[in-house]
Order: C-alpha cells, then structure tokens, then sequence
C-alpha cells in the first residue's frame, strides 16, 4: 500500500522538487490541483447546479473556479491513485475538512520556509523565452549569464517573478493556508520541515519523515 502524503509551503518553498522525489522514491501519484483542473476540464459538473456545467467554462472565463468543483475534482484524482503527493490543495479551512472525509492521510508534510528567503527564491527565476526552461540565479544559474543552455534562447524575469508580486502572493498564501497548517498542527497530523536547508538535505529529512509516519 502506497502512502497519501500532503505536502504544503508557500510559493517558493520547494513543493514541486520534493514532490518529484517522493514520486520517484515511494511510487506514488503526484497529484496537483492545477494538473487535475486541466484533465478534467470536460468533467460534467451540472449535478451541483452552479453557473457553469464544466470546470472548463470557469477556466475559460478566467474566473476561479468554485471549491466545490475543486472537491469534486480532487475527489475523483484521489480515488484513481494508489498513493499521492498531494500539491496545492487544501488551498482553506473548508478545503481541509473536507478532504479529511474522503481519504486518510499518512503524513502532512510543511516546508518551513521565512519569508524573505522565499521572495529571494521566487525573484530568482529566469525562464527561457525559446524553450521555457527555467533557471535560478543563485541555485541553478546558466553556463553564460542571460542565456539559456538548451537553445541559446534570451532569459527573462516573469512579470509574477518580480519582489512586489512575490510578497503579495506569500500574503495571499499566508492568509488563506495558515488555518490549514494550524489544522493539522493541532490534530498532530503536520510534520515541519526545515524548507531552507539545501534540496537534498530538505530531501533527506521528508524521505526520512514519511518513512517513519507511513
């Protein structure tokens, strides 16, 4: 039996490295709600009578999408794996009770990360403007400063990249998904994870986490 892990920490914690690493070691299915929104955006959503009849509509309208049709999204992804890491969801409090209904998680897992190291983190990426492969100033510069290694292709800094938009989007973050990691705390479910350690101490300590606890 493959373990059901969450894994939370604001943006620029590192999620999707360690998240890549539990996938690869323990077998399990990496399951983000972005992923899940974008392969179910045909699912028939009319049953909960709301204005749109897919996810698809909410997406192509660019409005957010409803919790209840997170939910249901994240119900069926949960209910197709044998064993996760889920990303990105429970984004609140209701999020949270809910997914406490549909499945049993073995560990809870909270990149613990200060917020100044994180805005450096996410002011840090360069992307690619040829291929889209991205890179970091500090942790994973290129070969020549400004140019991809791939292509050869201009690197660029996002506009959600820049100081001001990072410091809204770990407010937005804090303010929606501390309740969260409090849940969990206090159903002594929530592992800390000193976040800013190197990737592969980080590593180290969640492979060591989850061996334990699943």
């Amino acid at each position: 039996m493959n373990p059901n892990i969450l894994i939370l920490g604001a943006p620029g914690a590192g999620k999707g490295t360690q998240s890549e690493k539990i996938v690869d070691e323990f077998g399990v299915e990496h399951v983000t709600t972005g992923d899940a929104l974008r392969a179910n955006k045909q699912m028939d959503i009319s049953h909960l009578d709301l204005e749109y009849d897919t996810p698809g509509e909410y997406m192509d309208q660019g409005e957010l999408v409803p919790d209840e049709v997170v939910n249901e999204i994240v119900d069926k992804a949960l209910s197709e794996a044998d064993g996760y890491v889920l990303d990105g969801y429970p984004r609140n409090l209701d999020q949270a009770e809910h997914l406490s209904n549909i499945t049993d998680l073995d560990v809870v897992l909270y990149l613990d990360v200060d917020e100044d190291v994180l805005v450096s983190r996410l002011t840090g990426r360069r992307v690619c403007e040829e291929c889209g492969a991205t890179y970091h100033v500090d942790f994973n510069p290129p070969e020549e400063e400004g140019v991809c290694d791939e292509c050869g292709g201009d690197l660029y800094q996002r506009e959600d990249d820049s100081e001001e938009t990072a410091r809204e989007r770990i407010r937005v973050y804090d303010e929606n998904t501390q309740p969260v990691v409090e849940f969990y705390d206090e159903s002594g479910e929530l592992a800390r994870i000193d976040g800013e350690q190197t990737p592969d101490e980080v590593w180290t300590d969640v492979k060591a986490t989850i061996e334990d606890r699943a």
